[in-house]
């Protein structure tokens, strides 16, 4: 990973966290019923996670109390707008925007001398079986302040109205009292140390539990698409729900979502985008495995690609052709068919979400899309993060060089 490193490709934006504040985001994991880490030091993303913590307990989601009941720790306010490396859930990143936009002066203020648990509460205790998930409906996002600081502003308050009430200003035992009280908290009559719960509303979304499901409400019908294979075969057996179910593995699956207007591909307009040709030349590297150039040379110089590509063998050289020789073809027949000409996983890829869906819904179906045919390096980057890390530890050297000078270059037009 020391490449993605250098080019700021790999969780850059994370907060270093050591000295006092290990000691409150300890006591938030133990508030939240977790072991602390007995790191010195760390670093935590936008929603508290930290990938050495995540190492050390080898666990990633170790902030999940269960697949149904996720949380958050904020230590500084540092975190707003800071990125969510692993989140369990499509929205997480919306939650900390929220509670942001709705408490960041009085965060500002806690996070002085203490830290806040967040429990994004979906009203689920616990999942029995998979189309529990349809139970996701409003997260009510709860904070608990360590150290009991919203309690312990009730009671100073009180001593001091007790202070000044007759003539107990004279009485040495409330006098030690006070002191004791601004000796531990600080003078907290001016401090606001509470925050009132958020209510957020989901829509469709996407969740790692049961192994992963997409959730795609507000169509037709409600779709449900699991990444796990068992997951999908149980689910299927359940005939409570009035639901369309697919494993994203399912080529009928993107059918269905053109049907359902969720998206749409044109191959003569989509040949002439920039992401064809990311897409082509990932394709083509998946043939160069015994090459004797670099294989960001072989990609990005004209005459090489052409070298190499009359080197592979002629089914190889018609995949990577397949999307120019059915337009090519097309002209000549219009009823030649893409699916005779064109490979389905060049195809799926080549999908984009449909023009009438609303930003974030776009943003869901991009993640999904990238998921079902992982062929364009730059929307992986993107939209899913661990699997882009987790495919980028199998390439060759100079395949990793070619696929971080094309995502900087968009980076630096973007």
């Amino acid at each position: 990973m020391q490449k993605l490193k250098e080019a700021n490709l790999y969780r850059s934006e994370l907060i270093p966290i050591r000295g006092k504040l290990v000691e409150r985001y300890n006591t938030c994991l133990v508030t939240l019923g977790f072991t602390p880490t007995k790191l010195t030091s760390f670093s935590i993303d936008g929603i508290g996670w930290s990938p050495e913590i995540a190492a050390e307990k080898e666990t990633i989601f170790y902030l999940n109390n269960g697949e149904a009941n996720s949380h958050c720790i904020i230590i500084t306010p540092l975190q707003d707008k800071l990125p969510v490396y692993n989140p369990f859930h499509s929205y997480d990143k919306d939650l900390m925007k929220l509670v942001f936009k709705t408490h960041k002066e009085i965060i500002t203020d806690i996070t002085t001398d203490a830290a806040i648990c967040v429990d994004f509460d979906q009203h689920i205790d616990v999942f029995y079986e998979p189309l529990d998930v349809l139970k996701y409906k409003d997260v009510t996002i709860k904070f608990r302040i360590i150290n009991n600081l919203e309690q312990a502003k009730k009671e100073q308050l009180k001593l001091i109205e007790l202070f000044y009430k007759d003539t107990n200003f004279i009485d040495e035992k409330i006098h030690q009292q006070l002191i004791a009280s601004a000796k531990k908290y600080g003078d907290l009559r001016n401090r606001k140390v509470h925050l009132e719960p958020i209510t957020f509303t989901t829509d469709s979304f996407y969740t790692r539990a049961f192994g992963g499901v997409y959730v795609l409400r507000n169509f037709i019908a409600p779709i449900l698409i699991f990444e796990d294979l068992k997951t999908y075969k149980e689910a299927i057996k359940d005939t409570f729900y009035d639901v369309l179910m697919y494993h994203i593995s399912q080529p009928q699956l993107i059918e269905k979502l053109r049907d359902h207007l969720i998206i749409e591909c044109n191959l003569v307009e989509e040949v002439t985008e920039k992401r064809y040709e990311r897409i082509k030349k990932y394709i083509f590297s998946e043939y160069l495995s015994t090459a004797n150039h670099p294989i960001n040379a072989i990609l990005d110089d004209k005459m090489l690609f052409k070298s190499y590509l009359n080197k592979i063998d002629i089914q190889a050289r018609k995949k990577v052709m397949c999307v120019e020789r059915y337009i090519e073809k097309r002209t000549i027949n219009p009823l030649t068919k893409i699916k005779d000409i064109v490979a389905d996983d060049f195809y799926f890829s080549l999908h984009k979400p449909h023009s009438s869906l609303r930003a974030n819904h776009q943003d869901l179906i991009w993640k999904l899309l990238v998921n079902i045919a992982p062929k364009d390096i730059l929307f992986l980057y993107w939209y899913d993060k661990e699997e882009f890390y987790k495919q980028y530890k199998n390439w060759q050297e100079t395949m990793k060089d070619w696929v971080i000078s094309t995502i900087k270059n968009e980076l630096v037009k973007n």
